[in-house]
């Protein structure tokens, strides 16, 4: 209610109704008054986080120029105060593939010919995929987590860690991408190909009317946020699940109707990364950068962190 007091009257219910299921005592006042010190101290703790600095991106632009006027997210979220990690830039990858190199044209032809809105290379099932992956944020990896904590012998305890590492971690994937992304402010496909013929690469030609399946999100391009947050949620639950229950199946909002399948944790992953290359908004390199960093920053929080006392 601290963060979001607009959303009072319906925390307000769902609380009393998972209240309700325990019944009365003093173990049950004792609980309360422990969850709400540790939640006190925790928004005490990062009330000095930085979440909350001012958006101060500068376009890039020459003096009197029309731009369009929306500014990116996150340009300062790099600088937050991490969770795990010593600072956003520990897991700065290096820089994008050259615009001459043979790998920037091989990921350059791909997204244009694969994730275009108009392709005719692009199967059925792979834009069902890239549709299905616009969701974002903790809903894209949270409905795993909670179909592999269900799982039959798991005790609140354990649960309880699985998702705070999964949580601290996925927060700090956040803060090292947006470092990343703005230190590199690599140019979108949508932009890169309009401009085909200003990248030095004889490999890349220009289309003026190419748009992606998806829309582009707001920030830079490299490296890949969906792809360092599914990594992420891959290095923490196969942790502690291994390869994972056969099936592992999801849901998502921006493909009603539709429900995914996965024979493991690491499919799941996987198919994340290659739905922003079907929807035209990531190059591979910058997918595959995207998974390691995540893959990186869940093994720190499972090794260092939340450490079971026996």
């Amino acid at each position: 209610m601290k963060l979001f007091p607009e959303q009072k009257a319906a925390l307000d219910a769902e609380y009393a109704a998972s209240l309700a299921q325990i019944p009365d005592g003093p173990g049950k006042n004792a609980g309360i008054a422990v969850g709400e010190q540790v939640a006190a101290k925790v928004l005490a703790w990062r009330a000095s986080d930085g979440a909350d600095a001012a958006n101060t991106y500068r376009p890039v632009t020459t003096p009197g120029t029309y731009i369009a006027t929306p500014l990116p997210i996150g340009s300062q979220w790099g600088s937050v105060t991490s969770w795990v990690m010593e600072r956003g830039s520990q897991f700065r990858p290096g820089p994008p593939p050259a615009l001459t190199s043979a790998e920037w044209a091989a990921d350059y032809n791909e997204i244009k010919e694969i994730g275009g809105k108009k392709s005719s290379k692009r199967t059925s099932e792979q834009s069902e995929t890239a549709r299905f992956w616009v969701i974002t944020g903790p809903q894209s990896y949270d409905p795993i987590v909670r179909q592999l904590a269900a799982l039959p012998g798991r005790s609140l305890s354990q649960n309880a860690r699985l998702f705070a590492l999964v949580e601290i971690a996925a927060a700090d994937s956040y803060i090292a991408v947006l470092d990343a992304k703005y230190t590199f402010n690599f140019w979108r496909p949508i932009t890169a190909i309009r401009n085909g013929d200003m990248d030095g690469n004889d490999a890349t030609a220009c289309d003026a009317g190419w748009e992606p399946l998806v829309d582009t999100p707001l920030h830079p391009e490299y490296p890949c946020a969906h792809c360092i947050n599914s990594g992420v949620a891959r290095a923490v639950l196969e942790s502690e699940f291994g390869t994972g229950p056969n099936p592992l199946t999801m849901t998502s909002p921006t493909a009603p109707g539709v429900v995914h399948k996965w024979t493991s944790i690491a499919e799941y992953a996987e198919e994340v990364s290659l739905a922003r290359i079907y929807g035209g908004i990531h190059y591979r390199n910058s997918t595959v950068v995207g998974k390691t960093m995540g893959k990186k920053i869940g093994e720190l929080a499972v090794q260092n962190y939340l450490k079971p006392v026996r």
